[in-house]
């Protein structure tokens, strides 16, 4: 007669201590998060409590407030708040306001599709200093556009680079694409029957979008405008090579380079930083507060 081997039991310890992290809410597929907490703790988290603590630090003494009263109290610092937000702010709209009728009729499925919509996100491999290039080469004064304008009978070049014009015109050609692709998604994820059950009700096309798409788009055109707005914001490149950096394209981003890397303040280059982003903060704060007004249904769009 032959024995049977049963495999042990696992140890209760083991079992027990499983189960309570499963009680917990704790199982294995939380370990996926790991790498990403630690990669947000390093590169983020880390960086802007570093650069926070660095900004109450003066070099020049005055108390820990002594960056940010420095900052308020000299009006070529001050003013890059107002510069930075007048170029920040109507790129995120013009994208987004753009990206609407393109993306409202290249959502249906026809020939071409493709095509064009590889043409439209072009610019997003061109990168900045490319983008910067050919804008100069372009609209500058000895470009294409003013060789026209002085061949039909203008009398000067138009100045539309190296000044506010060319960092907006930047702005818009590197922003659209990111606005286009997320407006395009939003408009996929709305039910196309809504508009099918309207329409069988006698509503035009213009009373369609406006009174059905429009509300229910509005949330994702939101988050649309808060992702646009703040690579913007951010701008550096093109308020240099486009701009004016030191006269009405001075923006924070430049003025905390500067004073950190050019005057070696770095607790003021921190502190420009973080004004940088609590204006970023407010500004998304109050585009959220107001998409929590509109429609957030089951049938509304991805936002």
């Amino acid at each position: 007669m032959t024995a049977t081997l049963e495999k042990p039991p696992p140890p209760l310890e083991k079992a027990s201590l499983k189960h309570r992290l499963a009680e917990r809410g704790v199982d294995r597929t939380l370990w996926l998060l790991v790498p990403g907490a630690i990669f947000v703790v390093v590169l983020f988290l880390y960086p802007v409590l570093y650069g926070l603590q660095l900004s109450f630090q003066p070099k020049d003494g005055g108390g820990p407030f002594g960056n940010y009263i420095k900052f308020f109290s000299d009006p070529y610092l001050r003013d890059t708040i107002w510069i930075t937000l007048r170029l920040g702010l109507p790129a995120a709209l013009i994208n987004v306001l753009a990206s609407i009728p393109i993306a409202f009729q290249l959502r249906g499925k026809f020939r071409g599709k493709r095509t064009i919509t590889t043409m439209l996100v072009v610019p997003i491999t061109l990168g900045t200093v490319l983008t910067a290039q050919g804008l100069i080469e372009y609209l500058g004064r000895a470009g294409w556009f003013n060789r026209v304008l002085l061949t039909l009978g203008v009398d000067e070049p138009i100045r539309l680079v190296h000044n506010y014009w060319g960092v907006l015109f930047s702005l818009v050609i590197t922003g659209f694409p990111f606005a286009f692709l997320l407006t395009l998604s939003y408009l996929s994820g709305i039910d196309p029957s809504l508009e099918q059950a309207a329409a069988t009700l006698g509503a035009s096309r213009r009373d369609r979008f406006r009174h059905i798409t429009l509300p229910l788009l509005a949330p994702g055109l939101a988050i649309t405008f808060c992702l646009t707005f703040v690579l913007a914001f951010s701008v550096f490149p093109s308020a240099i090579m486009v701009g004016e950096p030191s006269g009405e394209t001075h923006v924070m981003s430049i003025a905390a380079y500067e004073t950190a890397f050019r005057d070696f303040d770095y607790s003021l280059g921190a502190a420009v930083a973080m004004l940088m982003a609590l204006v970023m903060l407010a500004v998304i704060a109050l585009v959220l507060v107001w998409r929590a007004t509109l429609y957030r249904g089951a049938t509304g769009g991805k936002g």
